[in-house]
């Protein structure tokens, strides 16, 4: 039996067939299925090109039904030096039973999505009651995208406040967000907080963090990189995405291994959370979500968008055996 035909989804493809809300959905499940032990993800695969000053990563997942594999980089210099974007990724969705590759398709977007659609869904569970100042530190790419899923889960009733190296860079984010461009100190007192830059030395100091808070710490996730204070993360309930991945490359990453932070002191997953296995906020003063970006978010998200393109007759079908 000849195999069917490949669907090629380029970005303008996935962006029309991926609504936010559906994304916080898709992922949440995803969460819930990890935190259930219902999914397969093999450690991510880190190909480090320090002369190029960046890295590749493969990350493959099984996760209801549905199987697959990204293929992603982190070059910060992108921007400055050739005018391309920081991260960009291609999905190779397969169908589990045949190994068919059902979809190819731009992973920049997905990924950009998920990661928003994963900060929303922590401060969801582990946010106070309440929230009504939304912080930003880091203004590019991401942060349009965490701020599009916080409002998914918010809607509308939050200030969003913004802070960068940058001026020009949050004061761009600010106005197109509805918000204001504020010192990074006064970002770092909103009821949720997320930071989403490249940075290998904290940024976020302890006495700028109110009790209350929730911080969505997006930044870290290769060895060495580290946004929080590490007194943050002591007087935090912190909850990560995956223990292997975390440990290795999240913000936990670099006060783990200087001996500042025990393992002991990470409550668990947000899987675990989100499966109703582990409490969220409880009574803590202050939360901390360490996100590293799990495999099993890419595959959640490359199957709601397959089953678009399938429904809508999106994408072109392009034969890889022919």
């Amino acid at each position: 039996m000849k195999p069917e035909k490949t669907l090629l989804l380029s970005q303008s493809d996935v962006a029309s067939l991926l609504a936010m809300e559906a994304a916080v959905a898709a992922v949440e499940a995803a969460f819930a299925a990890h935190g259930r032990g219902e999914a397969a993800m093999p450690p991510k695969v880190y190909l480090g090109l320090p002369a190029h000053d960046g890295d590749l990563r493969a990350m493959p997942a099984y996760a209801d039904g549905a199987a697959g594999v990204k293929w992603v980089n982190s070059h910060p210099k992108n921007p400055a030096r050739f005018g391309l974007p920081s991260v960009m990724g291609l999905y190779i969705l397969s169908d589990p039973a045949t190994a068919v590759p059902l979809a190819v398709m731009d992973a920049t977007r997905l990924t950009a999505v998920r990661t928003g659609a994963a900060a929303a869904i922590a401060s969801k569970h582990l946010a106070g009651p309440n929230p009504r100042t939304l912080g930003f530190i880091g203004c590019g790419v991401q942060a349009r995208f965490l701020v599009d899923a916080h409002r998914a889960v918010y809607g509308d009733r939050l200030e969003v406040l913004t802070a960068d190296v940058s001026r020009e860079a949050s004061e761009r984010f600010a106005a197109e967000s509805g918000g204001r461009a504020v010192s990074v100190e006064e970002a770092s007192g909103c009821d949720i907080l997320c930071t989403s830059t490249p940075a290998r030395a904290p940024v976020v100091q302890r006495a700028w963090v109110l009790p209350g808070a929730h911080i969505n710490a997006m930044g870290a996730d290769a060895p060495g990189k580290q946004e929080l204070d590490p007194g943050i993360l002591r007087d935090a309930r912190v909850i990560i995405d995956d223990w292997h991945q975390a440990t290795e490359s999240g913000e936990i990453n670099v006060p783990l291994h200087a001996g500042v932070l025990r393992r002991e002191h990470i409550q668990g997953t947000l899987g675990e959370v989100v499966a109703g296995k582990l409490n969220g906020r409880g009574d803590a003063a202050i939360t901390v979500f360490d996100s590293t970006g799990l495999a099993i978010q890419d595959v959640a998200l490359a199957r709601v968008i397959y089953a678009a393109a399938r429904e809508r007759g999106a994408g072109t079908a392009f034969d890889f055996f022919g």
